[in-house]
């Protein structure tokens, strides 16, 4: 198992998008479903968004859905986070992670990244 790898965090302004990416070597990715979270400096990890091993079923997270988009590229194993209308709460460390099943709570996923900064300033 390799750790997947987290990109295109930054700093942007708030209303601006940014696009993530998270992208595994090998099969990493095969088969599970990929979920995107948060964690906030003093906060819990808190899911974002989650999708299917085919990318055709989501699940976001109420605060973001209509502004968040996930996507995946099987041939490229990789999975996508596109953020617009970016607000200040969104400012965490976002990571993505793998999972078997179709939940949200952060101990049933493995594969973890280092995860990539996102700062949204007001």
């Amino acid at each position: 198992q390799v750790q997947p790898v987290e990109s295109g965090g930054g700093l942007v302004r708030a209303g601006e998008p940014l696009r993530l990416s998270c992208t595994a070597s090998g099969r990493t990715f095969t088969g599970y479903n990929v979920g995107w979270f948060r964690q906030a400096p003093g906060k819990d990890r808190e899911f974002v968004a989650l999708l299917d091993y085919s990318g055709r079923i989501t699940d976001y997270q109420d605060s973001v859905k209509g502004r968040f988009t996930i996507s995946r590229d099987n041939a490229k194993n990789m999975v996508n986070l596109q953020m617009n209308s970016l607000k200040p709460e969104d400012t965490a460390t976002y990571y993505c992670a793998r999972t078997t099943g179709w939940i949200r709570t952060p101990n049933q996923y493995d594969a973890w990244g280092q995860g990539t900064q996102v700062t949204v300033s007001s």
